[in-house]
Protein backbone atom coordinates (compact mmCIF):
# COMPACT_ATOMS: atom_id res chain seq x y z
CA UNK A 1 0.00 0.00 0.00
CA UNK A 2 2.96 2.77 0.91
CA UNK A 3 4.13 1.61 -3.04
CA UNK A 4 0.50 3.08 -3.91
CA UNK A 5 0.74 6.14 -2.11
CA UNK A 6 4.53 6.74 -2.99
CA UNK A 7 3.47 6.56 -6.15
CA UNK A 8 0.81 9.20 -6.33
CA UNK A 9 3.88 11.07 -4.36
CA UNK A 10 5.74 11.24 -7.88
CA UNK A 11 2.46 11.76 -9.90
CA UNK A 12 0.88 14.69 -8.13
CA UNK A 13 3.35 15.78 -5.98
CA UNK A 14 5.23 17.12 -8.99
CA UNK A 15 2.71 19.05 -9.44
CA UNK A 16 -14.52 15.63 -19.80
CA UNK A 17 -14.11 18.46 -21.75
CA UNK A 18 -17.22 19.82 -22.93
CA UNK A 19 -17.50 19.60 -26.97
CA UNK A 20 -20.04 23.11 -26.62
CA UNK A 21 -17.59 25.39 -26.25
CA UNK A 22 -17.90 28.50 -27.71
CA UNK A 23 -15.28 29.96 -30.34
CA UNK A 24 -13.70 33.58 -29.12
CA UNK A 25 -12.17 33.91 -32.50
CA UNK A 26 -14.72 36.63 -33.17
CA UNK A 27 -14.98 38.10 -30.06
CA UNK A 28 -14.08 42.12 -29.84
CA UNK A 29 -10.99 41.97 -27.62
CA UNK A 30 -8.34 41.52 -27.93
CA UNK A 31 -8.36 42.07 -31.97
CA UNK A 32 -4.60 43.16 -32.45
CA UNK A 33 -1.26 41.58 -30.94
CA UNK A 34 -1.04 43.02 -27.69
CA UNK A 35 2.71 43.75 -25.91
CA UNK A 36 3.08 43.22 -22.68
CA UNK A 37 4.28 45.35 -20.21
CA UNK A 38 8.35 44.91 -18.92
CA UNK A 39 7.86 43.27 -15.25
CA UNK A 40 9.14 44.43 -11.94
CA UNK A 41 12.21 43.85 -10.69
CA UNK A 42 12.35 41.35 -7.92
CA UNK A 43 16.05 42.31 -6.54
CA UNK A 44 19.57 41.14 -6.48
CA UNK A 45 19.51 37.16 -5.68
CA UNK A 46 22.32 34.40 -5.52
CA UNK A 47 22.09 31.71 -8.37
CA UNK A 48 23.39 29.33 -6.67
CA UNK A 49 21.68 29.85 -3.24
CA UNK A 50 18.19 29.70 -5.63
CA UNK A 51 19.17 26.03 -6.97
CA UNK A 52 20.38 24.60 -3.85
CA UNK A 53 16.93 25.79 -2.06
CA UNK A 54 14.96 24.42 -5.20
CA UNK A 55 16.76 20.63 -4.43
CA UNK A 56 16.57 20.82 -0.62
CA UNK A 57 14.54 23.55 0.24
CA UNK A 58 11.36 23.56 2.47
CA UNK A 59 9.44 25.81 -0.57
CA UNK A 60 6.31 23.40 -0.84
CA UNK A 61 5.03 23.27 2.65
CA UNK A 62 4.78 19.57 3.69
CA UNK A 63 4.86 16.11 1.99
CA UNK A 64 4.63 12.77 2.69
CA UNK A 65 5.94 11.06 6.24
CA UNK A 66 9.80 9.86 5.39
CA UNK A 67 8.72 6.53 6.42
CA UNK A 68 6.58 6.41 3.36
CA UNK A 69 9.44 7.28 0.92
CA UNK A 70 12.56 5.90 2.23
CA UNK A 71 13.89 2.41 0.85
CA UNK A 72 17.18 1.79 1.90
CA UNK A 73 20.57 3.72 2.56
CA UNK A 74 21.48 3.32 -0.58
CA UNK A 75 22.27 6.26 -3.18
CA UNK A 76 19.59 7.07 -5.46
CA UNK A 77 19.80 10.61 -6.72
CA UNK A 78 22.73 10.67 -9.07
CA UNK A 79 21.63 13.91 -10.46
CA UNK A 80 22.09 16.74 -7.54
CA UNK A 81 24.26 13.82 -5.65
CA UNK A 82 23.23 15.84 -2.55
CA UNK A 83 23.72 14.86 1.06
CA UNK A 84 21.65 13.28 3.96
CA UNK A 85 18.08 12.15 3.10
CA UNK A 86 17.89 13.63 -0.24
CA UNK A 87 20.67 11.11 -1.26
CA UNK A 88 18.04 8.21 -0.63
CA UNK A 89 15.05 9.74 -2.94
CA UNK A 90 14.70 10.13 -6.76
CA UNK A 91 16.29 13.64 -7.81
CA UNK A 92 12.93 14.78 -8.73
CA UNK A 93 11.50 14.59 -5.28
CA UNK A 94 12.45 16.70 -2.07
CA UNK A 95 13.32 15.85 1.49
CA UNK A 96 12.98 18.43 4.22
CA UNK A 97 12.09 19.60 7.51
CA UNK A 98 8.62 20.26 8.76
CA UNK A 99 7.71 23.01 11.59
CA UNK A 100 7.20 20.19 13.92
CA UNK A 101 10.48 18.44 13.67
CA UNK A 102 9.22 15.62 11.50
CA UNK A 103 11.18 14.78 8.03
CA UNK A 104 8.32 14.92 5.05
CA UNK A 105 8.79 13.96 1.21
CA UNK A 106 7.39 15.38 -1.63
CA UNK A 107 7.93 16.41 -5.41
CA UNK A 108 9.98 19.53 -6.64
CA UNK A 109 9.79 21.63 -8.65
CA UNK A 110 12.40 19.26 -10.93
CA UNK A 111 9.56 17.08 -10.99
CA UNK A 112 8.10 18.18 -13.63
CA UNK A 113 10.77 20.78 -14.98
CA UNK A 114 13.50 18.95 -15.92
CA UNK A 115 13.56 15.87 -18.33
CA UNK A 116 15.92 13.17 -19.63
CA UNK A 117 16.52 13.11 -23.02
CA UNK A 118 19.01 11.33 -25.23
CA UNK A 119 20.69 10.44 -21.81
CA UNK A 120 20.78 13.34 -20.24
CA UNK A 121 18.91 15.09 -17.23
CA UNK A 122 18.11 18.93 -18.82
CA UNK A 123 17.38 20.75 -16.05
CA UNK A 124 14.47 23.52 -17.24
CA UNK A 125 13.41 21.27 -19.83
CA UNK A 126 9.75 20.41 -19.00
CA UNK A 127 9.04 16.76 -18.69
CA UNK A 128 6.85 15.58 -21.37
CA UNK A 129 6.63 11.91 -19.90
CA UNK A 130 4.01 13.18 -16.81
CA UNK A 131 1.43 11.05 -15.98
CA UNK A 132 -1.87 12.20 -14.63
CA UNK A 133 -4.02 9.32 -16.20
CA UNK A 134 -4.18 6.89 -13.56
CA UNK A 135 -5.85 9.03 -10.67
CA UNK A 136 -9.22 8.94 -9.91
CA UNK A 137 -11.71 10.32 -7.30
CA UNK A 138 -12.61 7.33 -5.56
CA UNK A 139 -9.50 6.59 -4.56
CA UNK A 140 -9.10 9.81 -2.78
CA UNK A 141 -10.37 8.26 0.73
CA UNK A 142 -8.62 4.67 0.25
CA UNK A 143 -5.49 7.26 -0.28
CA UNK A 144 -6.21 9.62 2.84
CA UNK A 145 -6.53 5.81 5.36
CA UNK A 146 -3.27 4.06 3.97
CA UNK A 147 -1.67 7.86 4.81
CA UNK A 148 -2.90 8.11 8.13
CA UNK A 149 -3.09 4.33 8.99
CA UNK A 150 0.86 3.91 8.17
CA UNK A 151 1.52 7.17 9.82
CA UNK A 152 2.79 8.03 13.74
CA UNK A 153 0.96 10.59 15.13
CA UNK A 154 3.65 13.35 14.84
CA UNK A 155 4.18 12.43 11.40
CA UNK A 156 0.23 12.76 10.79
CA UNK A 157 -0.10 15.83 12.62
CA UNK A 158 2.45 17.76 9.51
CA UNK A 159 1.19 15.57 6.96
CA UNK A 160 -2.53 15.63 7.60
CA UNK A 161 -3.56 19.24 5.76
CA UNK A 162 -1.33 17.64 2.39
CA UNK A 163 -3.32 15.10 2.34
CA UNK A 164 -6.66 16.20 2.43
CA UNK A 165 -5.19 18.29 -0.27
CA UNK A 166 -3.84 16.18 -2.94
CA UNK A 167 -6.81 14.42 -2.21
CA UNK A 168 -8.90 16.85 -2.94
CA UNK A 169 -7.09 17.09 -6.17
CA UNK A 170 -8.03 13.77 -7.49
CA UNK A 171 -11.64 14.93 -9.31
CA UNK A 172 -9.32 18.27 -10.47
CA UNK A 173 -6.12 16.28 -12.35
CA UNK A 174 -6.63 13.76 -13.92
CA UNK A 175 -6.37 13.38 -17.78
CA UNK A 176 -6.44 11.07 -20.38
CA UNK A 177 -2.81 11.96 -22.08
CA UNK A 178 0.78 11.14 -20.85
CA UNK A 179 2.81 14.34 -21.05
CA UNK A 180 -0.50 16.63 -20.50
CA UNK A 181 0.78 18.40 -17.50
CA UNK A 182 -2.46 19.47 -15.22
CA UNK A 183 -0.43 21.78 -13.03
CA UNK A 184 -2.83 24.28 -12.84
CA UNK A 185 -5.46 22.02 -11.67
CA UNK A 186 -3.93 21.02 -9.40
CA UNK A 187 -2.89 24.36 -7.93
CA UNK A 188 -7.04 25.19 -8.58
CA UNK A 189 -7.59 22.21 -6.06
CA UNK A 190 -5.56 23.47 -3.24
CA UNK A 191 -7.05 27.08 -3.54
CA UNK A 192 -10.20 26.00 -3.61
CA UNK A 193 -9.79 24.55 0.10
CA UNK A 194 -7.35 27.68 1.43
CA UNK A 195 -9.00 30.99 2.84
CA UNK A 196 -7.89 33.63 0.21
CA UNK A 197 -6.62 36.23 2.92
CA UNK A 198 -4.76 33.58 5.70
CA UNK A 199 -4.14 30.77 3.16
CA UNK A 200 -5.32 28.40 5.63
CA UNK A 201 -6.78 25.42 4.98
CA UNK A 202 -10.55 24.92 4.60
CA UNK A 203 -12.94 22.16 4.86
CA UNK A 204 -15.28 23.74 2.39
CA UNK A 205 -14.62 24.65 -1.06
CA UNK A 206 -13.91 28.52 -1.35
CA UNK A 207 -15.05 28.07 -5.52
CA UNK A 208 -16.42 24.97 -7.04
CA UNK A 209 -14.59 22.84 -9.31
CA UNK A 210 -16.17 23.71 -12.58
CA UNK A 211 -15.40 23.27 -16.44
CA UNK A 212 -12.76 21.09 -18.03
CA UNK A 213 -9.79 19.46 -16.40
CA UNK A 214 -7.35 21.86 -18.56
CA UNK A 215 -3.54 20.36 -19.30
CA UNK A 216 -0.71 21.56 -21.20
CA UNK A 217 2.71 21.13 -22.15
CA UNK A 218 5.10 21.61 -19.47
CA UNK A 219 7.67 25.03 -21.12
CA UNK A 220 10.57 25.65 -20.47
CA UNK A 221 12.64 27.72 -17.60
CA UNK A 222 15.67 28.82 -19.58
CA UNK A 223 12.78 31.21 -20.92
CA UNK A 224 11.86 33.11 -18.02
CA UNK A 225 14.22 35.85 -17.81
CA UNK A 226 12.94 36.63 -21.13
CA UNK A 227 9.05 36.89 -20.44
CA UNK A 228 7.01 39.83 -19.19
CA UNK A 229 4.54 37.46 -18.15
CA UNK A 230 4.25 33.94 -17.21
CA UNK A 231 2.03 31.01 -18.71
CA UNK A 232 0.67 30.05 -22.35
CA UNK A 233 -1.97 33.01 -21.87
CA UNK A 234 0.56 35.58 -20.45
CA UNK A 235 -1.79 35.85 -17.29
CA UNK A 236 0.99 35.61 -14.53
CA UNK A 237 1.43 39.60 -14.16
CA UNK A 238 3.47 41.70 -11.59
CA UNK A 239 6.24 39.72 -8.99
CA UNK A 240 7.51 36.49 -10.22
CA UNK A 241 8.87 35.19 -6.76
CA UNK A 242 5.31 34.87 -6.03
CA UNK A 243 4.69 33.57 -9.18
CA UNK A 244 6.94 31.30 -9.18
CA UNK A 245 6.44 30.02 -5.76
CA UNK A 246 3.18 28.45 -6.34
CA UNK A 247 4.18 24.96 -5.32
CA UNK A 248 3.82 26.37 -1.67
CA UNK A 249 0.35 25.93 -2.38
CA UNK A 250 0.68 21.97 -1.85
CA UNK A 251 1.33 22.05 2.43
CA UNK A 252 2.47 25.66 3.26
CA UNK A 253 0.25 26.56 6.37
CA UNK A 254 -0.34 30.41 6.28
CA UNK A 255 0.87 33.31 5.09
CA UNK A 256 3.85 33.88 7.37
CA UNK A 257 5.55 30.46 5.51
CA UNK A 258 4.53 32.08 2.55
CA UNK A 259 6.79 35.03 3.24
CA UNK A 260 9.38 33.20 4.03
CA UNK A 261 9.42 31.43 1.04
CA UNK A 262 8.69 34.27 -1.25
CA UNK A 263 12.03 36.09 0.04
CA UNK A 264 14.06 32.47 -0.88
CA UNK A 265 12.80 33.02 -4.19
CA UNK A 266 14.54 36.58 -5.26
CA UNK A 267 17.33 33.61 -5.16
CA UNK A 268 15.44 30.95 -7.53
CA UNK A 269 14.69 34.07 -9.89
CA UNK A 270 18.21 34.62 -10.49
CA UNK A 271 19.17 31.21 -10.84
CA UNK A 272 16.35 31.39 -13.54
CA UNK A 273 17.86 34.51 -14.85
CA UNK A 274 21.35 32.32 -15.66
CA UNK A 275 19.71 29.15 -16.95
CA UNK A 276 20.95 28.71 -20.32
CA UNK A 277 19.37 26.49 -22.76
CA UNK A 278 21.44 22.92 -24.16
CA UNK A 279 23.27 23.88 -27.35
CA UNK A 280 21.64 21.66 -30.17
CA UNK A 281 24.09 17.94 -30.45
CA UNK A 282 23.54 17.56 -34.12
CA UNK A 283 25.76 18.46 -36.92
CA UNK A 284 24.40 21.89 -38.20
CA UNK A 285 24.66 22.96 -42.18
CA UNK A 286 26.03 26.68 -41.77
CA UNK A 287 24.70 27.18 -45.19
CA UNK A 288 21.54 26.13 -44.85
CA UNK A 289 21.02 27.65 -41.35
CA UNK A 290 22.23 31.15 -42.42
CA UNK A 291 19.33 31.12 -45.74
CA UNK A 292 17.15 30.19 -42.68
CA UNK A 293 17.77 33.11 -40.59
CA UNK A 294 16.78 35.02 -42.91
CA UNK A 295 13.32 33.34 -43.45
CA UNK A 296 12.84 33.69 -40.20
CA UNK A 297 13.43 37.11 -39.76
CA UNK A 298 11.26 38.02 -42.45
CA UNK A 299 8.60 36.08 -41.77
CA UNK A 300 8.68 34.72 -38.04
CA UNK A 301 11.08 37.27 -36.49
CA UNK A 302 7.92 39.95 -35.20
CA UNK A 303 6.51 37.59 -32.80
CA UNK A 304 9.17 35.48 -31.62
CA UNK A 305 11.87 37.65 -31.53
CA UNK A 306 15.74 38.13 -32.92
CA UNK A 307 18.88 36.46 -31.65
CA UNK A 308 22.17 36.10 -31.50
CA UNK A 309 24.56 39.20 -30.74
CA UNK A 310 21.77 41.69 -30.03
CA UNK A 311 18.35 39.42 -28.93
CA UNK A 312 15.14 41.18 -28.87
CA UNK A 313 11.91 39.25 -27.32
CA UNK A 314 8.81 41.49 -27.97
CA UNK A 315 6.41 39.98 -25.52
CA UNK A 316 3.47 39.80 -27.86
CA UNK A 317 0.11 37.50 -26.76
CA UNK A 318 -1.35 36.83 -30.31
CA UNK A 319 -5.50 36.55 -30.05
CA UNK A 320 -7.17 33.63 -30.79
CA UNK A 321 -8.32 34.46 -33.84
CA UNK A 322 -5.14 35.22 -35.23
CA UNK A 323 -3.25 32.54 -34.04
CA UNK A 324 -6.32 30.10 -34.24
CA UNK A 325 -4.39 26.92 -32.14
CA UNK A 326 -6.79 25.18 -29.72
CA UNK A 327 -8.78 27.99 -27.73
CA UNK A 328 -10.00 25.66 -24.55
CA UNK A 329 -6.81 26.23 -22.45
CA UNK A 330 -7.35 30.55 -22.58
CA UNK A 331 -11.13 29.90 -22.62
CA UNK A 332 -10.83 28.02 -19.54
CA UNK A 333 -8.94 30.66 -17.65
CA UNK A 334 -10.94 33.24 -19.24
CA UNK A 335 -14.53 32.24 -18.26
CA UNK A 336 -14.43 28.87 -16.06
CA UNK A 337 -11.58 28.94 -13.44
CA UNK A 338 -12.03 29.94 -10.35
CA UNK A 339 -8.30 30.87 -9.56
CA UNK A 340 -7.80 33.75 -11.00
CA UNK A 341 -10.05 36.12 -8.95
CA UNK A 342 -9.08 34.30 -5.79
CA UNK A 343 -5.61 34.62 -6.43
CA UNK A 344 -6.21 38.64 -7.05
CA UNK A 345 -8.06 38.80 -3.84
CA UNK A 346 -5.63 36.59 -1.94
CA UNK A 347 -2.37 37.59 -0.13
CA UNK A 348 -0.67 36.84 -3.83
CA UNK A 349 -2.45 39.96 -4.79
CA UNK A 350 -3.14 42.28 -2.14
CA UNK A 351 0.33 42.32 -0.42
CA UNK A 352 3.59 43.49 -1.91
CA UNK A 353 5.06 42.72 -3.93
CA UNK A 354 2.13 41.88 -5.88
CA UNK A 355 1.17 39.22 -8.42
CA UNK A 356 -2.50 38.66 -10.43
CA UNK A 357 -3.54 36.38 -12.60
CA UNK A 358 -4.88 38.18 -15.70
CA UNK A 359 -6.03 36.01 -18.59
CA UNK A 360 -6.79 37.09 -21.90
CA UNK A 361 -8.39 35.84 -25.02
CA UNK A 362 -4.90 34.68 -26.60
CA UNK A 363 -1.63 33.00 -26.14
CA UNK A 364 1.83 34.46 -26.17
CA UNK A 365 4.62 33.80 -28.74
CA UNK A 366 7.41 32.31 -26.69
CA UNK A 367 10.83 33.23 -27.02
CA UNK A 368 12.35 30.24 -28.82
CA UNK A 369 15.70 29.68 -27.31
CA UNK A 370 16.83 25.96 -27.44
CA UNK A 371 13.49 25.39 -29.17
CA UNK A 372 14.93 22.32 -30.38
CA UNK A 373 14.69 20.50 -27.33
CA UNK A 374 11.36 21.36 -26.04
CA UNK A 375 9.32 18.92 -27.96
CA UNK A 376 5.97 18.56 -28.28
CA UNK A 377 5.14 21.75 -29.81
CA UNK A 378 2.07 24.20 -29.52
CA UNK A 379 0.52 24.98 -25.89
CA UNK A 380 -1.18 21.44 -25.60
CA UNK A 381 1.61 19.55 -27.07
CA UNK A 382 -0.07 18.04 -30.12
CA UNK A 383 2.40 18.45 -32.62
CA UNK A 384 5.24 15.98 -32.74
CA UNK A 385 8.19 17.83 -34.40
CA UNK A 386 8.76 21.32 -35.99
CA UNK A 387 8.67 19.80 -39.61
CA UNK A 388 5.03 18.66 -39.12
CA UNK A 389 4.78 22.38 -37.12
CA UNK A 390 6.26 24.44 -39.81
CA UNK A 391 3.73 22.69 -42.56
CA UNK A 392 0.38 22.07 -40.91
CA UNK A 393 -0.74 19.38 -44.21
CA UNK A 394 1.73 17.00 -42.10
CA UNK A 395 0.31 17.21 -38.53
CA UNK A 396 -1.28 13.45 -37.62
CA UNK A 397 -4.76 13.05 -36.08
CA UNK A 398 -3.44 10.49 -34.05
CA UNK A 399 0.16 9.67 -33.20
CA UNK A 400 2.11 7.67 -31.23
CA UNK A 401 5.63 8.20 -29.68
CA UNK A 402 7.99 5.40 -28.26
CA UNK A 403 7.80 7.01 -24.73
CA UNK A 404 11.78 6.28 -24.26
CA UNK A 405 13.00 9.65 -23.25
CA UNK A 406 16.46 7.91 -25.80
CA UNK A 407 13.78 8.63 -29.48
CA UNK A 408 14.31 11.58 -30.54
CA UNK A 409 14.88 13.16 -34.03
CA UNK A 410 17.39 15.87 -34.75
CA UNK A 411 16.28 16.20 -37.90
CA UNK A 412 13.06 16.89 -37.92
CA UNK A 413 13.65 18.12 -34.43
CA UNK A 414 11.07 16.38 -32.30
CA UNK A 415 9.91 12.62 -31.63
CA UNK A 416 9.10 9.95 -34.05
CA UNK A 417 6.40 8.79 -34.33
CA UNK A 418 3.97 6.57 -35.73
CA UNK A 419 0.51 7.81 -37.16
CA UNK A 420 -2.97 5.41 -36.77
CA UNK A 421 -6.55 5.63 -36.56
CA UNK A 422 -6.82 4.61 -32.80
CA UNK A 423 -5.26 4.99 -30.13
CA UNK A 424 -2.82 2.16 -29.70
CA UNK A 425 -0.48 3.10 -26.63
CA UNK A 426 -0.45 5.20 -23.33
CA UNK A 427 1.72 7.69 -25.70
CA UNK A 428 -0.95 7.67 -28.37
CA UNK A 429 -1.85 11.47 -28.74
CA UNK A 430 -5.77 11.69 -30.38
CA UNK A 431 -6.02 15.35 -31.49
CA UNK A 432 -9.69 15.08 -31.70
CA UNK A 433 -10.21 15.48 -28.17
CA UNK A 434 -11.46 18.32 -26.77
CA UNK A 435 -8.37 20.78 -25.85
CA UNK A 436 -5.69 18.27 -27.58
CA UNK A 437 -6.61 20.37 -31.25
CA UNK A 438 -3.38 20.55 -33.53
CA UNK A 439 -4.99 23.10 -35.76
CA UNK A 440 -3.42 27.05 -35.95
CA UNK A 441 -0.27 28.73 -35.98
CA UNK A 442 -0.85 28.13 -40.03
CA UNK A 443 2.33 30.86 -40.69
CA UNK A 444 4.63 27.87 -41.74
CA UNK A 445 2.26 27.09 -44.76
CA UNK A 446 2.75 30.46 -46.63
CA UNK A 447 6.67 28.88 -46.96
CA UNK A 448 8.21 27.12 -49.60
CA UNK A 449 9.51 23.46 -48.68
CA UNK A 450 12.94 24.83 -49.37
CA UNK A 451 12.34 27.58 -46.93
CA UNK A 452 10.62 25.76 -44.40
CA UNK A 453 13.59 23.05 -44.11
CA UNK A 454 16.31 26.50 -44.10
CA UNK A 455 14.27 27.39 -41.25
CA UNK A 456 14.60 24.22 -39.58
CA UNK A 457 18.12 24.15 -39.72
CA UNK A 458 18.25 28.11 -38.17
CA UNK A 459 16.11 26.88 -35.27
CA UNK A 460 18.66 24.29 -34.33
CA UNK A 461 21.19 27.67 -33.63
CA UNK A 462 19.32 28.94 -31.38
Amino acid sequence: MKRFVFLILISVGAVACSSQWKSLYDADEPREVNRIAEKPSVGQGDAARGLDYLTTGDYVGSGFPWSFARKDSVRIDTVFMREGKNALISWQNIAFTAPNGETVVSGSCFSCHASAQMGQVTLGLGDSYSDFTSLKPWQAPLFKRIVKKNASEAEWETAENYVNWLAHSFAWIRTDQIGLNSAFRLEEAFAAHRDPVTLAYSKQEVFPNQGPNVACDVPPLWNVKKKNALYYNGMGRGDFTKLLMQAGMMGIADTVAAREIQQRFVDVVAWLEALEPPAYPGKIDVALSQKGELVFEENCQKCHGSYGAFPEYPNKIIPLWKIQTDPVYAQYFMEESGLPAWFNKSWFGQTAPVAQLLPSNGYIAPPLDGVWATAPYLHNGSVPNIATLLNSKLRPAIWTRSGSTDNYDLEQIGYPYQEGKERTSPYTYDTSKPGQSNSGHYFGDELTDEDRIAVLEYLKTL
